[in-house]
């Protein structure tokens, strides 16, 4: 991923709450399966869930053109 696209997808995934972050995480298509639990995604931090979308979307190909939904807020 080049820099400047990894920049923008960290400032937009930091700038989102955490009911922006579940749906996102929920909406990616990633080529490994994620399976959280809704009792997870509420109890884990805001950074946690951070994390864990920004690592799929560096893992994934896929997720990384469903982050797009982070420019635009639309989900």
């Amino acid at each position: 991923m080049p820099t400047r696209q990894l920049e923008e997808l960290v400032d937009q995934i930091v700038k989102m709450d955490r009911d922006d972050l579940i749906t996102l995480l929920k909406r990616l298509h990633c080529n490994f399966k994620l399976d959280f639990s809704n009792d997870f995604l509420q109890g884990v931090s805001v950074e946690r869930l951070r994390h864990i979308i920004l690592a799929a979307c560096l893992h994934s190909r896929d997720a990384v053109s469903d982050a797009d939904v982070c420019k635009t807020n639309q989900f």
